[in-house]
């Protein structure tokens, strides 16, 4: 038999071994682990900060006094598109040495460091009510973002790396659900601070400076707790911390250290990070030394891996365009500029198009629960396709009735109120689907070594785009009107179909098995060997082997055989 096969067989008996210790997927497999569901929750308030700066903008943007004191900056579209996407700009520059900073100093201090970064920017955001207004809002929305893109790459591999494999969608889903919430609250701080001073020319500067300015409060709440959670034991096991990554791994799954399930866990990521080593050992001699300067140079030798091997290349693809169509499904569209498409679909006053728009927040929270709690069982493809189908449905619909009624909205305001339940059905579709599972796929898909590369090629891939988006959208609405909304369905389109074509399903796999599962495990005999002799070495083919026979045999031999013909199936499917 194939080294290769050997490697296959031994992986999806440590798969069934450790699902028959664990449990089903669901939400009770949540309650099970609640002390890293908490941990996971209290993390994504970096999740809570993205939100917040994604959807506060728009808000501020139709206020009355905002618009007084930035002038031209707050009325032209080119410009006003620019001040919006300067904090995706940031955002995309936060991602590309976020992955340095998380693997050199460790995912938890780079959280505080992007927490640090983001209060700064805050700070001088509130400057801009100064006679610096739009400089000083373009600088503060940079360094914001740099501190926002930081965490949304940071965040998610924090909780995967921390999470079992039965609830890792659901904790690294949290994500999308913190963004949501951030959305929806800062829709509705918006459309409350509209009314101080008044909604018309005596509106008070602290309209726009208090939702601005309210950003800081979870960052330093996100600062100060971070300083008592515990590191990554995947990035512990990886720095030659071992003791301390088995004691957290025990207390985050609320066992005693040398339960069953701990000891599989611990010696599955240890094999994955000794292999990683020892194969970094054999091709960089020079940088094995252990040595700061090699240390740092690894980090560029293990991104640049991400580009020489067909498998990895593969998950770089994948990343990416997840990511890509993510962004341009158009739900930052509809995020920063609501009020102003609003207006456009009917709706005159200020007032109304906020009202609108903060509706829009509390239905995408609402539809990112059920992804929260079933991902896992559900699994990460069909929610995309779906998801995606559902978008574009709505796009296709919105621009039916835009181009119906454009000359016409006072006299047709249901036709009106239909575009705008389109909108609100939309950001359902999204929030359920390709919100949360996005951000899971580009978490859970790279080895130790790679990962935090690879989720930072995901990430900046999401920031550009983003940033594309937010500098694009106003003069797409100005000029192309109803054809924007074909122009996303179309892409929506797309995106379902790669989804439903070139993505191989990633429920209830460990990360280390993400390897098998690409191809990367196994792909030369001596990389299968190798990994066959670390196995043995630490004790873990034994563990699992002698698991399987203690217990009988032909009933654990069973359940490997399907799991073994339902993994041959999905890579079919994948292929």
């Amino acid at each position: 038999m194939a080294p290769g096969a050997v490697a296959g067989g031994f992986d999806h008996a440590a798969l069934v071994r450790r699902q028959a210790l664990a449990g089903q997927a669901g939400p009770m497999a949540i309650l099970k682990n609640g002390k890293a569901f908490m941990i996971a929750c209290f993390a994504c308030l970096g999740g809570l900060l993205y939100g917040y700066n994604q959807g506060v903008f728009g808000g501020v943007l139709v206020m009355h006094s905002f618009k007084a004191h930035m002038g031209a900056a707050a009325t032209d579209p080119t410009r006003i598109g620019f001040l919006t996407s300067i904090l995706e700009l940031g955002a995309w520059f936060g991602t590309i040495y976020s992955g340095f900073l998380a693997e050199i100093y460790s995912r938890k201090y780079a959280i505080l460091f992007s927490t640090g970064t983001f209060i700064l920017g805050v700070v001088i955001q509130t400057t801009s009510v100064t006679s610096a207004a739009s400089n000083s809002i373009l600088a503060g929305r940079f360094i914001t973002g740099m501190g926002v893109g930081s965490l949304s790459m940071i965040v998610p591999m924090y909780n995967a790396e921390c999470a079992p494999p039965e609830v890792r969608g659901a904790m690294v889903g949290l994500q999308q659900l913190a963004i949501t919430t951030g959305i929806m609250i800062s829709f509705w701080i918006d459309y409350g601070t509209n009314y101080i001073g008044g909604s018309g020319a005596g509106q008070s500067d602290a309209a726009w400076l208090v939702p601005l300015t309210l950003q800081i409060v979870p960052a330093v709440l996100l600062g100060v707790g971070m300083l008592f959670m515990p590191f990554s034991p995947r990035w512990l096991v990886h720095h030659d911390r071992e003791d301390e990554a088995r004691k957290t791994l025990a207390s985050l799954r609320n066992l005693s250290s040398d339960h069953e399930l701990i000891e599989l866990e611990f010696l599955e990521i240890k094999a994955q990070s000794m292999f990683e080593k020892r194969s970094t050992a054999e091709h960089f001699p020079h940088l094995a030394d252990g040595s700061k300067l090699s240390i740092i140079k690894l980090q560029f030798v293990a991104a640049a891996s991400l580009f020489k091997s067909k498998p990895m290349f593969r998950r770089v693809m994948l990343a990416t365009l997840t990511m890509f169509f993510q962004q341009w499904t158009g739900i930052n569209a509809v995020l920063y500029y609501a009020p102003q498409i609003f207006t456009k679909l009917g709706q005159s006053s200020t007032t109304t198009s906020l009202l609108a728009t903060g509706v829009v927040g509390i239905v995408m929270w609402l539809a990112t629960i059920p992804a929260v709690m079933y991902v896992d069982k559900l699994g990460r493809k069909p929610i995309l396709v779906i998801g995606a189908i559902g978008m574009a449905l709505c796009h296709f619909i919105i621009a039916v009735i835009f181009a119906k009624n454009a000359d016409q909205w006072p006299t047709h305001q249901a036709a009106g109120w239909a575009a705008i339940a389109m909108v609100w059905l939309f950001v359902v579709h999204f929030g359920y689907s390709w919100g949360p599972c996005a951000w899971i796929v580009i978490a859970e898909i790279w080895p130790i070594s790679q990962r935090p590369y690879g989720i930072a090629i995901g990430a900046s891939s999401n920031w550009m785009n983003n940033f594309i988006v937010g500098q694009v959208t106003p003069d797409m609405l100005t000029h192309l009107a109803y054809g924007t909304y074909i122009f996303f369905g179309v892409l929506t389109s797309m995106g379902a179909a790669f989804i439903y074509f070139f993505f191989p399903e990633t429920k209830g796999l460990s990360l280390e098995e993400m390897d098998t599962l690409f191809g990367s495990a196994g792909v030369a005999a001596a990389d299968a060997e190798r990994m066959r002799e670390i196995n043995s070495e630490i004790g873990l083919e034994e563990m699992i082997h002698g698991s399987v026979a203690g217990q009988g045999g032909v009933h654990d031999e069973k359940i490997l055989e399907e799991k073994a013909a339902a993994a041959e199936h999905r890579d079919r499917d994948s292929e």
